[in-house]
């Protein structure tokens, strides 16, 4: 029988010492009057061991509150069967000592029976049902935890979990928490998607993942999912814009009307007629139309029921229409959509456009790449094209027209009616296709058939069939070589007439003219006129022509073989004046003072020129006369000795001198005019006569002159003292 918790807690208290005391005093004891057992031993148990005293007997008291759980097998007390925890707690047995002479004593054993899990957690329902509404709010409670809630004979804490065995329902309903099974909607709930779902509930007494042993317990709920009218009206065709398709988007339709010209039919519009329907499937609430705007000259009209639009007057005006409808259901009207509808005002089309032949030829390569052209059967070198002619328009041409392939992917046809693979082709074959040539504004239509036989390539020397892409590359490279090809010639150019084309532009604020068609003539002549007219004509003439005949006669000859050679590169030079603020200050000065000369240089080489002169020549040891002041007449020249200017005395040429001053003079002149044929063609600088007046008074450091101031007049003379 078992007793109560209380009951044997008193007991334990009060009698604890009592028992002690006549267990040390009594013939009998036992090891511990106290012991833990757990539950669900066998029987057999051990519970206590008993040391009985001579002459002393020990049995089990019939009074015993529990006695039908033990019994004793020589000194030990034994469990006779299995205790069970939920059923008995704590077990009270006593045990009688009595000797021969008739005393007798008795001991109280209390025995503490342990919980073990040897339980399920039990559900109060296995199966339950519930509905729920399409529009329920997320985080709304589904199945209340009073319903849901396990019990465990252990008395253990019960964990829950929460899954489901309908595919493509997850995530649409949990618990609050794994000790709380209440279960509530966490994402909003789609009729169309599943109407019904199957949960399944687990009870553990143990963690999920534990160790220990785990007894658990199922239920099994069932959902049901009532339709509501939550979504408003889609027109068709739409585009699902999320992985869901809870939304669908329609594109704008469109169509077109003859200006000034009434339709009695309802208007073809694309890509379809104006529908629209209920996503709500099972419900398909009736939808109605109306236009909303768009059309405030109320030319069009649209049918409450089917969606037709139709015309109510003409369009008079080339102004498109942006007509807006409206589709709304009619047991809410807060359920609506928009669509656009947009209706184009055209002039009238009077024909359709037509292909001139019915059926095309073409002849394309096995193995090309997506995107090469169809070529004219018969001739490879011209692309097959399309062309769709429309009588409204002049020379038949109408820019509206667009053409496509309608019956086959493995061709393409480009607006302008090219026609090119969309695909490798790997076999040889025969393909017939339709091409269509469309008037994108009348809508209006053409046909024609296009035969295109496939075969293999012809042999070629290269192993590369060059497509219009190559081509267009090929074009890009050569353009920027020859690109490159003109800058370089540029800057070679500029390297060699750059320097002369700057120096003249730096001269533009001085004298500078072009030699005229007169300063070309290199006769003798002309020559010393224009010396004349550069020195001021204050050259002694006479003295000239009668103390030096032979100069004179052998530079006239050396002149007709060099110097009038020298002068033919004149015309392709410039003449350089002084500026006139230098010119200004000469002709202040005494015409005496002043010595003139012309002089033919390199630009960049004189100084190269005057070395390599001053060391072909031979230094000779002359003498000059002294500068007479008063003279203004009067010319320094070199001499072989000293002339005294008062004496009056003519002055004489030794001719022996005279002839080797000839012979140097000639030699010199003509390596001088061979080192400017040689120069002119190496130098890059332009050459050109430069007049240069030196003052007598004038400290410029020496320098050495080549004079040429006609073809007959030839000097070279050394002014170290000027």
């Amino acid at each position: 029988m078992a007793v109560s918790h209380w009951l044997l807690t008193s007991v334990l208290f009060l009698l604890s010492f009592i028992t002690q005391a006549s267990a040390q005093q009594q013939g009998c004891s036992v090891t511990n009057s106290k012991p833990f057992v757990y539950e669900n031993n066998p029987p057999g148990y051990v519970v206590t061991t008993i040391h009985v005293e001579p002459d002393f007997t020990v049995m089990i008291d019939p009074a015993s509150p529990d006695v039908s759980f033990f019994t004793i097998q020589g000194s030990q007390l034994q469990l006779s069967r299995s205790v069970d925890y939920e059923s008995d707690t704590l077990l009270l047995v006593y045990l009688i000592c009595r000797n021969t002479a008739g005393q007798s004593n008795s001991l109280e054993i209390l025995v503490t029976i342990l919980n073990m899990n040897d339980n399920s957690p039990v559900f109060k329902q296995t199966n339950l049902t519930k509905v729920v509404p399409e529009d329920t709010k997320v985080n709304a409670t589904i199945v209340a935890r009073e319903d849901l809630s396990a019990s465990d004979a252990d008395l253990d804490i019960i964990f829950y979990e929460l899954t489901t065995i309908v595919a493509g329902t997850d995530g649409y309903f949990a618990i609050k928490g794994v000790n709380n099974p209440e279960i509530y909607l966490q994402k909003t709930l789609d009729y169309e998607k599943f109407n019904s779902t199957t949960l399944v509930l687990y009870a553990r007494d143990r963690p999920v993942g534990s160790t220990d042993t785990t007894y658990t317990a199922t239920t099994t709920i069932n959902i049901f999912i009532e339709e509501v009218d939550t979504k408003p009206p889609w027109f068709l065709p739409c585009t699902f814009i999320n992985t869901d398709k809870s939304i669908c988007i329609s594109s704008p339709y469109t169509g077109r009307v003859n200006i000034s010209e009434m339709s009695t039919e309802p208007l073809i519009l694309e890509p379809g007629p104006i529908y629209a329907i209920d996503p709500d499937y099972t419900l398909n609430e009736k939808i109605v139309y109306s236009i909303v705007g768009g059309d405030t000259d109320k030319v069009f009209s649209v049918d409450a029921d089917t969606g037709n639009l139709t015309m109510n007057k003409l369009a008079t005006s080339p102004d498109s229409y942006l007509l807006q409808v409206m589709a709304t259901q009619v047991n809410n009207i807060q359920k609506y959509s928009i669509a656009s509808v947009e209706i184009k005002v055209i002039n009238k089309s009077n024909h359709a456009p037509y292909f001139e032949s019915r059926i095309y030829n073409g002849t394309v390569f096995v193995g090309l790449a997506p995107r090469s052209f169809v070529f004219q059967a018969g001739d490879l070198s011209r692309p097959l094209m399309i062309t769709a002619v429309d009588d409204d328009f002049p020379n038949q041409v109408n820019p509206n027209i667009e053409y496509y392939i309608k019956n086959s992917t493995d061709f393409i046809a480009t607006k302008d009616g090219l026609i090119l693979t969309n695909v490798m082709l790997e076999s040889r074959v025969t393909v017939t296709i339709e091409a269509v040539g469309k008037d994108i504004v009348s809508l209006q239509e053409a046909s024609t058939v296009i035969v295109v036989e496939v075969v293999c390539a012809p042999a070629v020397t290269s192993s590369k069939i060059y497509t219009a892409q190559d081509m267009a590359i090929l074009g890009g490279t050569l353009a920027a070589l020859l690109l490159i090809a003109l800058v370089f010639l540029g800057v070679m150019i500029f390297k060699r007439y750059g320097k002369p084309v700057k120096y003249l532009i730096s001269k533009k604020d001085g004298t500078v003219r072009s030699l005229d068609s007169t300063d070309y003539n290199t006769s003798p002549e002309h020559i010393a006129q224009f010396s004349q007219k550069i020195s001021g004509a204050y050259q002694n003439q006479s003295y000239m022509q009668d103390e030096h005949p032979d100069v004179s006669t052998k530079q006239h000859e050396t002149s007709e073989n060099g110097s009038v050679q020298s002068m033919t590169h004149v015309p392709e030079q410039r003449l350089l004046s002084l500026p006139s603020s230098n010119a200004e200050e000469i002709d202040s000065l005494p015409k005496a003072s002043i010595a003139s000369t012309i002089i033919l240089v390199q630009e960049e080489k004189e100084e190269e020129v005057e070395e390599e002169t001053e060391h072909e020549k031979e230094v000779k040891s002359i003498l000059k006369t002294d500068r007479h002041m008063a003279d203004d007449g009067y010319k320094a020249v070199w001499f072989k000795t000293d002339v005294d200017p008062d004496a009056g005395e003519r002055v004489e040429v030794i001719k022996d001198n005279a002839a080797d001053g000839d012979d140097d003079s000639g030699q010199d002149l003509q390596k001088n005019e061979e080192e400017e044929e040689d120069d002119y063609y190496e130098d890059d600088h332009l050459r050109g006569l430069r007049v240069s007046f030196a003052s007598e008074s004038s400290s410029l450091p020496a320098a050495k002159v080549i004079v040429n101031i006609s073809c007959t007049d030839t000097v070279t003379e050394d002014n170290s003292d000027i």
